[in-house]
């Protein structure tokens, strides 16, 4: 007998990794902890989801900056992403000649005891982080400061006996947890619900972050 295994439903997820991160990430933390200092004239000003003590969410603007750092790193997220599309899109095979990337970019910086709740970015297509600095976690907590994505099938629980519950990936029930590394580029569906866990230790959690959407240009 011959058993093919498949999936359907799949959810589109990539990563990528800067060949060469660190000047670009001291660069970047330099910037980015520069524009921290600002306070309110450089915090989003109307954050859609909690913003507890220890997170600092700038305004959507970042790669709109001219600074060579935050240049570099735009254009290695964009090749990226076109790079993505291109291998999961077969109207994209070709190239991404004739569409107009529109987006929304920002940065966090997370300090001990920040964390980021469940949301997700319905008015996008794409979307994605970058690890500037994990921080320094500390090892006595689990999960510390990890990106996770819930299994976004929502009766994947619904009964569960020995012959479902220990499924191997991709097919598992759980949750899907990145702990990030500096250089690491990870791109999801923007449906895709998602959170950070609390951060605890020294020094700072910074990532970049992305909402893009598409459209024919004239």
């Amino acid at each position: 007998m011959t058993l093919n295994v498949f999936s359907a439903f799949a959810v589109p997820m990539a990563e990528a990794h800067h060949p060469e991160p660190a000047a670009l990430n001291a660069a970047l933390i330099r910037l980015v902890l520069a524009l921290e200092a600002q306070g309110a004239s450089y915090r989003n000003p109307d954050p859609v989801v909690h913003q507890p003590e220890g997170l600092f969410e700038s305004d959507f603007d970042f790669f709109s900056r001219e600074e060579a750092c935050v240049q570099e790193l735009r254009a290695f997220v964009w090749s990226s992403l076109g790079e993505f599309l291109r291998n999961i899109n077969p109207n994209l095979a070709g190239g991404m000649q004739g569409l107009r990337i529109a987006s929304q970019t920002w940065f966090h910086v997370t300090r001990d005891g920040g964390y980021f709740g469940y949301h997700n970015h319905p008015m996008a297509s794409w979307s994605g982080v970058y690890c500037v600095s994990p921080g320094e976690p500390d090892p006595a907590y689990s999960n510390n400061g990890c990106l996770v994505f819930p299994h976004p099938q929502m009766a994947v629980n619904t009964f569960i006996d020995p012959a479902n519950s220990t499924l191997r990936w991709p097919y598992s029930h759980g949750n899907f947890v990145l702990t990030l590394k500096p250089g690491q580029l990870v791109f999801f569906p923007s449906w895709l619900g998602h959170y950070v866990t609390p951060f605890h230790g020294a020094g700072q959690r910074i990532t970049v972050a992305f909402n893009a959407w598409f459209s024919r240009g004239e």
